[in-house]
C-alpha cells in the first residue's frame, strides 16, 4: 500500500515496496481543514491514499494523461495543449505508480517531456491520490493460435510503454505488457488501442514463431507493426529505411544486436530531454555525429534510420554488454509467457545445447570432504546450452543447463500475483540434519549473528519433522534456506523424507535448498508456488552451508536479484559452480530496495603498492537506468552494466571499505565491506 506524505512543495509517495513518486506543485499550501482544501472533489477512482491542498499549478510525472469530467463522465486522452473550461475534473497519470488529481477550476495543461504541467487561472484546492499498480500486468488481450495472432500480440505489447521519446530507454517509461491468451478472434482492449504508441516502424517476418519470439524484445522495444508473410524476408522498415535481416539462425542475433544498439544510443541521446542526465558515456557521441537535440523526442522511426547509418563499432566497445539473454522454446504454449520475459527486455534466442564433454562433468576431487553418509543423491544430468551475447542467462525449454538459469511458466506467473503486505521480510533457516549437532550450533549462531544488522525477521528451526516442514515451505516466507540432506524420496527429515510434490503449495516466495542433489526438488517448489531459488545438481561441501547462506540472504534483502545473489554468494565455496537458480533469476524480494545495489571488488595493483577497485552496477532486471560511485569517487552518472575502475593506496582503500555499505570481492571471497575494516591498510 501506498502513503502519500505532504511536502514542503506538493505531496509524494512512501512505500517501502515502490519507489518513490512527486507531484510538484506552485505556490502550495497543504490542506489542514481550515482552508477550505478539504472541500475539494473526492477521487472517484480506488486510490491507497491522497493528500489535499491548495496551488496555482501542479506538475503530473510523465506518463499518458487522461481526462474526466464529473458532470459527464467523459473521459479522453490529453495529447498536447489543452484548455479545460470551468468545472469539476480528475485527471489520471500512468507513471511508476498510478496518480490522480482531482479539482474544480478551469485549468491550462502543458505536456512537456518530463511530465505535463497543470496550471490554474488562481490559487486552486487540489486533491492528489495515489494506486499501486504494482508489476503486475495490466490485463490481457485476445489472440488466434496462428503466426498472424502471435503478431498482432507483439504488436501489442509496447502499448505499456509509456512515451515515445528517447526516455522509454529508462526502465520507469516501459510497463508491465498486456498478457496474451488465446481466442477464435482477435480481442484488443480500447486502452490498448487507445495507448498504443503511433507505428512508423513495421517489422515483417516468415511466419514461424521461431521468428517471432527472437524479434519479441526488438519489436516491444521499437513499438513495431509486426506482419507475417509466409515468404517473408525478415525486415524492418521505417519511412526512409528498409533493413533486411539474415533468415535464422543467423536472424535472431542480428535483431539482439540491433536492439543493444538502439536502446543504448537511446540511452545517450536522451540527456537532451528536460530533467535527463547527462552520463559519463555522453562523450562517446562525439564519435557518431549524432545530434541529442535533434534525434531525442524525433518519432522512433527517425531515430532508428540514423543509428543505422551511425558507426556503432567505434563506441560498442565502452557501452554495457547486454544485461539479460532468455533461450525460450517457440511454442504457444511459451507465447503465455512471453510478456512476462519481454519485460525484462532480454535477447531472446532458440534454444540448443550439447551433452557435457568428459572434461567438463561435475567431477568430485574432494570425496573426503563431502557427506559420507548412505544418502543416495537424485540422479541429475545437466548439459552445456551454447550461449549467445549477454551478461545473465536464463532457460525456458526443456533440459537442465549448466551456468544458466532454469526458469519455468509458473515462475512468472507467481511473480505477478501480486506485492506482500507492508511487514518485516521473513526468513526461515531450517537445520535438518539429524547428525549434524555441533554443526547445528555453529550454524544457528552464524545465521543470527550474520542477519543481526538487516530489518528482517529470521527464524532458525531444528530438526523438523515431514509435517513441520511442510508447514514452513507453505507459510507466507520471502526466504526459506534448508540445510540438510536430500535424497530421491526428498528432503531429509527426523521421520522421513519430504517431496515438494507432496506439499499443497509453496507460500515460499523464494528458498535455498543447501541438500545434496535438490534440483528437482526446487523446480517442483516452483510449480507448487515459489518463484525462484538456489539448488544444487549433486553433493556439496559440509561446513559451508552456513556462510553461504547468510550471505545469499544479506544480498537479497539488500536489492540483488537471485541470480546475481547466488553468482556472488557462491563465490564463498570451493564448489560453487554445483549451485544454480531455478524459475525466474531476475527475481528480487518483495520489500528489497528498488535501487539497483552497487557491488565492488579489490584487487591488488600491479605494484602491490595500491589497490584496484572495481564497481558494478548490473541486474538482469532493469536496464537503461543509471547509478553513481559512492563519495570521493567521480559522481557523474553511469548506465547500468557499465564498470568502473580507479585505484586507491592502502589508506584510501581502508577509508573506503570503513564508509561504503556493500559487498566486495576480495582475494576470491565476497565480503561485506564493513568486515574488510583492519585488513587492507598494512
Amino acid at each position: 500500500m501506498l502513503r502519500a506524505e505532504v511536502t514542503a512543495d506538493g505531496v509524494v509517495t512512501v512505500s517501502r515496496l515502490r519507489p518513490s513518486v512527486a507531484v510538484r506543485a506552485v505556490d502550495w499550501r497543504a490542506g489542514d481543514g481550515s482552508d477550505g482544501a478539504t472541500d475539494t472533489p473526492a477521487i472517484r477512482a480506488p486510490v491507497d491514499d491522497s493528500a489535499v491542498g491548495r496551488a496555482t499549478a501542479v506538475r503530473l510525472p510523465p506518463g499518458p494523461v487522461t481526462a474526466t469530467r464529473a458532470v459527464t463522465d467523459e473521459t479522453w486522452d490529453l495529447i498536447g495543449e489543452e484548455s479545460l473550461p470551468a468545472g469539476t475534473y480528475e485527471l489520471c497519470t500512468e507513471s511508476v505508480v498510478q496518480v490522480r488529481v482531482a479539482f474544480a477550476s478551469a485549468a491550462e495543461l502543458a505536456p512537456e517531456a518530463d511530465g505535463t504541467v497543470l496550471s490554474f487561472p488562481a490559487e486552486t484546492a487540489v486533491r492528489v491520490g495515489f494506486a499501486d499498480t504494482g508489476d503486475d500486468p495490466p490485463g490481457s488481450i485476445g489472440v488466434p493460435r496462428t503466426p498472424a495472432g502471435v503478431a498482432t500480440a507483439l504488436s501489442a505489447l509496447s502499448a505499456t510503454t509509456l512515451t515515445t521519446t528517447a526516455a522509454r530507454s529508462h526502465s520507469r517509461m516501459r510497463q508491465h505488457p498486456p498478457l496474451v491468451e488465446f481466442a477464435a478472434e482477435t480481442r484488443l482492449p480500447e486502452w490498448v488501442d487507445r495507448r498504443r504508441t503511433e507505428r512508423d516502424v513495421t517489422l515483417t517476418l516468415p511466419a514461424r514463431l521461431d521468428y517471432a519470439f527472437s524479434a519479441s524484445s526488438l519489436a516491444h522495444y521499437l513499438g513495431a507493426d509486426v506482419r507475417v508473410d509466409a515468404d517473408a524476408t525478415p525486415t524492418l522498415r521505417t519511412p526512409g529505411v528498409d533493413h533486411a535481416f539474415e533468415t535464422m539462425p543467423g536472424f535472431q542475433y542480428e535483431a539482439a544486436s540491433l536492439l543493444r544498439r538502439v536502446f543504448l544510443l537511446d540511452c545517450l541521446v536522451r540527456e537532451a530531454l528536460p530533467g535527463s542526465d547527462r552520463l559519463a558515456e555522453s562523450d562517446l557521441l562525439g564519435r557518431l555525429s549524432l545530434d541529442p537535440d535533434r534525434l531525442a523526442d524525433a518519432p522512433i522511426g527517425r531515430r532508428l534510420e540514423a543509428y543505422l547509418d551511425a558507426p556503432f563499432d567505434l563506441v560498442s566497445p565502452d557501452l554495457p554488454e547486454w544485461h539479460l539473454s532468455m533461450y525460450v522454446e517457440p511454442t504457444y504454449d511459451h507465447v503465455r509467457t512471453l510478456p512476462h520475459v519481454v519485460s525484462n527486455l532480454p535477447n531472446v534466442f532458440t534454444p540448443d545445447s550439447q551433452p557435457l564433454r568428459s572434461n567438463e562433468r561435475l567431477t568430485r576431487s574432494l570425496d573426503d570432504f563431502y557427506r559420507d553418509d548412505d544418502e543416495v543423491s537424485p540422479n541429475v544430468e545437466p548439459v552445456k546450452p551454447l550461449l549467445g551475447p549477454g551478461r545473465v542467462h536464463g532457460w525456458l525449454a526443456d533440459g537442465i543447463p549448466i551456468d544458466v538459469f532454469k526458469t519455468l511458466p509458473e515462475a512468472y506467473e507467481h511473480r505477478s500475483r501480486g506485492v506482500r503486505e507492508n511487514r518485516p521480510t521473513s526468513v526461515v533457516a531450517v537445520l535438518n540434519d539429524v547428525e549434524m549437532s555441533s554443526e547445528h550450533d555453529d550454524a544457528a549462531d552464524l545465521y543470527r549473528r550474520g542477519t543481526a544488522d538487516l530489518d528482517i525477521d529470521v527464524s532458525v528451526r531444528e530438526r523438523l519433522s515431514r509435517a513441520e516442514l511442510a508447514a514452513v515451505f507453505e507459510a507466507d516466507h520471502d526466504f526459506v534456506h534448508y540445510i540438510g540432506h536430500c535424497d530421491e524420496a526428498g528432503l531429509r527429515c527426523r521421520d522421513g523424507a519430504l517431496s515438494a510434490v507432496d506439499i499443497g503449495h509453496s507460500g515460499a516466495e523464494t528458498f535455498f535448498l543447501n541438500a545434496c542433489g535438490s534440483y528437482y526438488e526446487g523446480i517442483d517448489l516452483v510449480t507448487k508456488g515459489s518463484v525462484a531459488g538456489a539448488v544444487t545438481f549433486e553433493k556439496v561441501l559440509d561446513g559451508h552451508a552456513a556462510r553461504v547462506g547468510t550471505m545469499f540472504v544479506r544480498l537479497l534483502v539488500n536489492g540483488f536479484s537471485i541470480e546475481r545473489a547466488l553468482d556472488l554468494a557462491r563465490r564463498r565455496i570451493i564448489m560453487g559452480t554445483d549451485y544454480t537458480v531455478v524459475g525466474d533469476g531476475t527475481h528480487k524480494l518483495s520489500g528489497a530496495p528498488e535501487t539497483v545495489p552497487l557491488a565492488a571488488t579489490i584487487t591488488a595493483a600491479d605494484d602491490r603498492e595500491a589497490y584496484r577497485v572495481t564497481f558494478d552496477a548490473s541486474s538482469p532486471r532493469v536496464t537503461g537506468d543509471v547509478f553513481t560511485l559512492p563519495e570521493p569517487f567521480d559522481d557523474r552518472p553511469r548506465l547500468f552494466g557499465a564498470e568502473s575502475e580507479t585505484v586507491l593506496t592502502p589508506a584510501e582503500a581502508e577509508r573506503f571499505v570503513g564508509r561504503v555499505d556493500l559487498p566486495v570481492v576480495f582475494d576470491g571471497d565476497i565480503q561485506w565491506s564493513t568486515d574488510l575494516q583492519g585488513t587492507l591498510d598494512v
